[in-house]
């Protein structure tokens, strides 16, 4: 009985050997095809990691109009940057990764975060078009495809189950695409743009306080102390919940790297709307003679996006030995948002 049980062991375990292979070669396989799909993740995870080249606004914008077989209005090159700048958050290398929950993607931060500034500049820009661009007085009534780019664009970036943040933001886009469609047609007067100073002023003001909190908190990265001036220049104010005087305000250093990239993202995004505004509100800007003023914030902006050649964002102090890639990145941002500033005061003269 034992001798029948130990022959059938050994032919049922031949035949394993026959069908499998020996199991050592079978580990073997296995260890290869791990280390094939780590290489392969790692590669793409470079690859994900480039962040897009920037675009000429006006050469999009013509191939745009050439592809609709219409003659740009005004607004046309400001609604198709918008257009190109979320069509690039999408469809950029590697796609929409800030949803993603399989390698490579779920290893990457640096790309996501570039695509949450991306993502706050297009939505900023969507809902001025909504409130302001589009309309000619407070009274007006709103644009209905402005109306649901908007609620598509304030879906959660991490969104991944259905309906998905790419989905959603592929929504708002095609939204933006029909307001463009009836913007050009001539003859359908439902859709406008309105170029005016005041239009182009109240969203440099949102810009200006993004720009304003995003340096401060790139500044932060070495830590400094800051003294409480919220309640300052009116004695009658006074706020929920009252701060100390003096406290030091630091980024952590996990988020270092994130909001470097914001900035990069936020900055790539400003460059090419401003670019795009130059167009469509020349007359004005020429008018408040601040054509100039737009131009020196694009060459502010332009900067944050040279080549970061260190494999790590580097974070020394002030004057250490070492870099730091936040305060430089600070350092361009504040320029262009005293820039904008400067810019406000120039639209808001008559």
């Amino acid at each position: 009985m034992s001798d029948d049980f130990d022959s059938g062991r050994e032919s049922l375990s031949e035949r394993m050997k026959e069908r499998w292979g020996d199991s050592g070669a079978l580990r073997t396989g296995l260890v290869i095809a791990v280390v094939l799909y780590v290489l392969i993740t790692l590669v793409l995870g470079v690859f994900w990691s480039s962040e897009p080249d920037s675009f000429a606004v006006r050469e999009k914008a013509a191939v745009k109009a050439e592809s609709m077989g219409i003659d740009p209005v005004t607004g046309f090159t400001t609604v198709s940057t918008l257009i190109e700048v979320g069509d690039t958050l999408l469809h950029k290398p590697g796609g929409y990764l800030s949803n993603d929950l399989f390698p490579p993607g779920v290893w990457l931060d640096n790309i996501p975060n570039w695509e949450y500034g991306v993502l706050t500049q297009v939505r900023d820009f969507t809902e001025a078009l909504r409130r302001d661009f589009s309309r000619s007085q407070s009274q007006s009534t709103e644009d209905e495809d402005l109306i649901i780019a908007e609620n598509r664009f304030k879906i959660d970036n991490g969104r991944w189950v259905f309906p998905s943040s790419e989905s959603e933001y592929g929504a708002g886009i095609d939204a933006l695409n029909r307001y463009l469609k009836r913007l050009s047609d001539r003859n359908v007067p439902d859709a406008q743009f309105y170029s005016r100073a005041d239009n182009l002023q109240r969203w440099l003001q949102n810009v200006e306080t993004r720009l304003g909190s995003l340096s401060q908190r790139l500044s932060a990265s070495v830590g400094k102390p800051r003294l409480n001036t919220d309640l300052s220049g009116d004695a009658d104010a006074r706020q929920s919940t009252p701060n100390e005087m003096d406290r030091e305000v630091k980024t952590p250093w996990t988020e270092i790297d994130d909001v470097f990239y914001e900035g990069r993202g936020t900055a790539w995004a400003l460059a090419h709307l401003l670019r795009a505004i130059e167009v469509d509100f020349k007359d004005v800007l020429e008018k408040k003679n601040a054509l100039v003023s737009v131009r020196q914030i694009i060459r502010e902006l332009d900067s944050t996006q040279e080549t970061v050649w260190s494999p790590v964002i580097l974070n020394g102090s002030g004057f250490g030995l070492f870099a730091n890639h936040s305060l430089v990145m600070a350092s361009y941002i504040s320029r262009a948002n005293a820039a904008i500033a400067d810019l406000r005061m120039l639209l808001a003269q008559g």
